[in-house]
């Protein structure tokens, strides 16, 4: 495992409820991520990301944490942990776990404290807690993420808690320098466990601006493309990650951090990657991005010019488990996939690193008429349904062509219903098979392993709607558009092509790689 790896890697993510099931009970467990480690690493990736295991009441899948060092009783315990991360190590795969320092589940010892104490004891200094003034009005305008206020008043109606998110995940009060120091305590918990790092859920929210002032028009912002606000993005989070860094640096093995911050601009995003807080951030832009030459362009033009400012590398995404999968995004179906596959071979020759999502590699699309009453995101419930949710991405992973759970657990019903055509797109029915987005994704990752980027020159674009670069170590040229354009005057060596070319063109929706 060489120094500085996180500046280059593919790393995967793991949402542990819907990977594999070991024991039967129809929900994902850590002995299931165990058994699928050499399936990991034929795909070639250099790292998991794992998303929350903690024990938890599972209100919010798992970000709803009531005990940062235990495993939830679900996924199995700490020896569980242990055997995982041994056989992801000996594969030679890192591991980089969840972390969620702006909110406890409302289950956690600290919060349960805060609730049997006075109002201004210390136990409630954790938290934001805010006298009721008016039994209707909450003490500021913020709304929860999930939809509804962002106040819930305790049982004795005489204070509200703030939660950005669901009442059950009150935020924590990180002026109060007990949060500080109980999560430096977790960090090394974690790290002298053998972790390779941490991502950070909202990133960007554990600091609120003094005196908790109202936002703009109706206290609505939402999580996914948001701007800066009193309770998002403020400065005094990357006081926080200042603190954080040295203790990480003690720790042999290149160790990192990445951020979940959601922020107005790359600017502000790149604010988190100086030399003295955290080594990643994701950068979403192609998450909300069209499918388009301009946009896509604009985006890596953005990213690249902020990052080399910081000294940080890029870090590229297209799907994670809070968004709709990019085949579906793309417009679904043949057209979709193609789309997908053509932008996840584009972000494989950028500079940087690429994080895939569980199941994108078998080209799954996101499930959209899943039943309301199997649907268990928050933002469903709060909204009544006006919100989706999220549970359509999260639907477990098909391993075998047959069975009641095709294949990802021994037995029974999985915690979401798997749709009948994914048994074509399973692991069994893709293995090995030519022309399968598995095999595909095998093959790129393995061509990039070998032709690492070392910068990007934009060169001639081949169409209106398609650009074409050298990296350094390959040409790429990707075709946004609908119409074929020619590209035989960029090579001769196809390295992959995610359609065949024709007669010297590229298809619509396809990227080309070129020796050069």
């Amino acid at each position: 495992m060489s120094g500085n790896w996180w500046r280059d890697a593919v790393i995967y993510q793991v949402y542990p409820r819907s990977f594999a099931d070991a024991d039967g009970d129809g929900m994902g467990d850590l002995e299931g991520i165990r058994s699928r480690i050499p399936y990991l690493a034929q795909l070639g990736v250099d790292a998991i990301w794992l998303s929350p295991f903690y024990a938890s009441p599972q209100k919010d899948a798992g970000y709803d944490v009531s005990d940062y060092r235990a495993i939830d009783p679900r996924f199995g315990d700490l020896s569980d942990f242990d055997r995982m991360l041994e056989t992801a190590h000996a594969a030679g795969i890192r591991l980089i776990v969840d972390l969620v320092p702006n909110h406890t589940s409302s289950e956690h010892e600290w919060f349960q404290a805060a609730l049997a104490a006075a109002p201004g004891s210390p136990e409630r200094e954790r938290y934001h807690f805010r006298d009721v003034t008016d039994p209707e009005v909450p003490p500021n305008n913020w709304q929860s993420i999930f939809g509804g206020p962002a106040w819930t008043k305790t049982d004795d109606g005489k204070q509200w808690y703030l939660h950005l998110f669901d009442s059950s995940q009150p935020d924590l009060n990180w002026d109060n320098p007990e949060v500080h120091e109980e999560f430096k305590s977790v960090l090394r918990f974690w790290l002298d466990r053998g972790v390779d790092g941490f991502r950070i859920d909202v990133a960007h929210g554990m600091v609120k601006a003094p005196g908790l002032p109202d936002t703009g028009g109706d206290g609505t912002i939402e999580m996914i493309g948001t701007t800066q606000a009193p309770f998002f993005d403020q400065d005094g989070v990357h006081d926080i990650y200042r603190t954080w860094r040295p203790i990480i640096e003690e720790y042999e093995g290149d160790r990192i951090f990445v951020a979940e911050a959601w922020t107005d601009s790359a600017e502000r995003r790149s604010l988190y990657l100086r030399p003295d807080e955290l080594h990643q951030a994701f950068n979403f832009d192609l998450v909300l991005a069209p499918f388009s030459a301009a946009d896509f362009r604009k985006a890596i033009d953005s990213e690249i010019a902020n990052n080399a400012g910081v000294g940080a590398p890029c870090t590229w995404v297209l799907s994670n488990h809070d968004v709709q999968r990019h085949v579906t995004r793309y417009g679904g179906g043949e057209a979709g996939l193609a789309r997908a596959k053509a932008a996840t071979q584009l972000l494989l020759s950028l500079p940087g690193v690429v994080y895939v999502y569980q199941g994108e590699e078998l080209g799954l699309n996101e499930v959209l008429d899943l039943p309301d009453e199997v649907r268990e995101d928050p933002s469903f419930h709060r909204t009544g349904g006006e919100q989706i949710g999220r549970d359509g991405c999260r639907v477990p992973l098909p391993w075998k062509r047959e069975g009641a759970s095709l294949g990802f657990g021994p037995a029974g019903e999985p915690w979401l219903p798997q749709p009948a055509d994914w048994a074509d797109l399973s692991v069994e029915a893709e293995d090995g098979a030519a022309g399968s987005t598995l095999e595909f994704y095998r093959q790129a990752i393995a061509i990039r392993k070998g032709r690492k980027a070392t910068g990007l020159t934009w060169l001639a674009d081949p169409g209106d709607n398609a650009f074409a670069f050298d990296n350094g170590a390959l040409v790429a040229v990707v075709n946004f558009g609908d119409e074929p354009v020619p590209v035989s005057g960029y090579g001769t060596e196809v390295l992959l092509a995610s359609a065949d070319l024709v007669d010297g063109h590229l298809p619509g929706g396809a990227t080309v790689w070129f020796a050069k």
